[in-house]
């Protein structure tokens, strides 16, 4: 049995995330109190055999607040059973959350008479730490639309449940903000950038003008080979460790050229050697 436990702040994504799983053939719980998870695997357990079979329980801040400082003594022990059980922590920024309760019109589950929505986001975060702290996965959803998330969750699990770890190679652009969901972060800013071409500029690199530029300097291919030899280096010892998911972000100023080229070249050399690679560019529609 493999259960996937969710979490994160409010208005992040955490029911969709749910909705995917369950399309993904889990069985999903929402809201279960944190005091009752190791009942709810024992008793997944017990009837393993009338039908249950991968489980996913989404957990929030309509927990009891005390039940929270428990919550990593709770998953030591599931794990220690030897349960599969991995934590995906979804989260975005202030400014996305205020904006997404603004358009639904949904009240904050810590709102209350003197206490504002950007403050009860804040004090949901420092509830949820405990858990935040123990995700496998963590998932900035600030620049990701329902459709994205959708693709992601569905991309990221199913890769697990193939084999062992799931690596992600991210493109993105500094001027943006940093992914916070990434384990290893790469700037390539320093490299030449096909943007100051006119004949360029609107391009990706995914276009094969892009890539012909850039495959022709010598500091990007030099670049490219150091960070997937440091990948492939190090990528073991982070299984050793257990680890679910690995992401590895590449920078550059707009995440249009430069990193997208290289999340592709990265891909392209894990890919024949791992069947759990996943591509993703931040910045691109």
């Amino acid at each position: 049995m493999r259960l996937v436990i969710v979490s994160g702040t409010s208005g992040a994504g955490k029911t969709i995330a749910l909705q995917v799983l369950e399309d993904m053939g889990f069985y999903c719980i929402d809201n279960l109190p944190v005091a009752l998870l190791p009942s709810f695997v024992v008793q997944l357990t017990a009837a393993s055999g009338r039908g249950y079979g991968d489980a996913a329980v989404g957990i929030d801040a309509r927990n009891l607040v005390g039940d929270f400082a428990e919550f990593g003594a709770i998953l030591d022990n599931i794990k220690a059973q030897g349960f599969v059980c991995e934590l995906i922590f979804l989260d975005a920024d202030t400014p996305s959350l205020l904006k997404r309760f603004s358009e639904t019109r949904r009240r904050h589950p810590l709102t209350k008479k003197g206490t504002s929505l950007r403050e009860a986001i804040e004090a949901e975060r420092k509830l949820l730490r405990p858990i935040a702290e123990r995700a496998d996965l963590h998932v900035d959803t600030t620049r990701t639309t329902i459709h994205q998330l959708r693709d992601l969750v569905r991309t990221r699990v199913a890769t697990v449940s193939e084999s062992g770890l799931a690596l992600m190679f991210l493109s993105f652009g500094f001027k943006y903000g940093l992914p916070s969901d990434a384990d290893s972060l790469f700037d390539v800013r320093c490299l030449p950038n096909p943007h100051w071409d006119p004949a360029m500029r609107t391009k990706t690199g995914r276009d094969p003008e892009v890539i012909e530029f850039l495959r022709a300097q010598p500091a990007v291919e030099k670049m490219c080979q150091d960070i997937g030899n440091f990948v492939a280096q190090w990528l073991p010892c982070y299984e050793q460790e257990n680890r679910s998911y690995m992401t590895v972000a590449i920078g550059c100023t707009g995440g249009q050229h430069r990193s997208v080229y290289m999340v592709e070249q990265l891909a392209a050399r894990f890919l024949p050697m791992r069947n759990n690679v996943v591509v993703r560019h931040r910045e691109l529609p």
